[in-house]
């Protein structure tokens, strides 16, 4: 049984996309998305050789899935896959992941992002970089709830509404950040310097919205 954050990063690839599985781990997101005709083809690439290895040998025998050894996107070129899936990492190094590969990103339909922390990083490079968000979802793993955003080039068409806003988790994850932000906001109100400031601004915004959320 695969789990939900795989699970949910895969229900948003678009049917016989060709992939990129970056930081693949075992490969069961590359395997999972030969197998159920969500990936025609996959590239999925490990930094490291140990883990390289244990990705070359669980998806050995699968047809349609490369592995390749190499920093991020760094060992593809441009054109090769319209999907690109970054999964279990944090915000920040998605963002350096992707900006380290412009060409390649670019010449992608599809990102498929979910960030173990930090999304509010990945939601700003996508707004800068003209990428636009088309879905959102949310999943569970050891209690916590994750993020999984979905960006498109203007090509595609944008989802009406996200899949986050009928996920049965949608309270649990709004309640939860309500409180992270609320901590965060009690202790920037401390300093005055701090409440002045534009992120004290927009983080008080986001926390009146979650107050609204029924």
């Amino acid at each position: 049984m695969i789990d939900s954050r795989i699970k949910a990063v895969l229900n948003l690839v678009r049917s016989g996309s060709r992939v990129a599985d970056i930081g693949a781990d075992h490969g069961y997101l590359s395997i999972e998305l030969i197998r159920s005709g969500r990936a025609s083809k996959v590239i999925a690439t490990e930094k490291n050789g140990g883990p390289f290895e244990a990705l070359s040998k669980n998806i050995s025998g699968v047809e349609g899935i490369e592995a390749r050894l190499g920093d991020g996107l760094q060992v593809l070129s441009a054109g090769e896959v319209d999907t690109i899936c970054i999964a279990g990492m944090g915000g920040a190094l998605i963002k350096k992941i992707l900006e380290d590969a412009p060409e390649v990103v670019q010449s992608a339909r599809q990102l498929i992002l979910q960030p173990m922390n930090g999304a509010d990083k990945v939601r700003e490079w996508l707004n800068q970089n003209s990428w636009i968000i088309v879905d959102e979802d949310l999943a569970e793993s050891a209690g916590i709830i994750y993020e999984i955003i979905c960006a498109g080039n203007v090509t595609l068409s944008q989802t009406k509404i996200f899949k986050r806003e009928s996920s049965p988790l949608r309270e649990k994850f709004s309640a939860q950040r309500l409180e992270k932000l609320q901590h965060v906001l009690s202790e920037m109100s401390k300093s005055d310097t701090a409440r002045a400031s534009e992120k004290f601004s927009v983080l008080q915004a986001e926390v009146d919205d979650l107050k609204k959320i029924p």
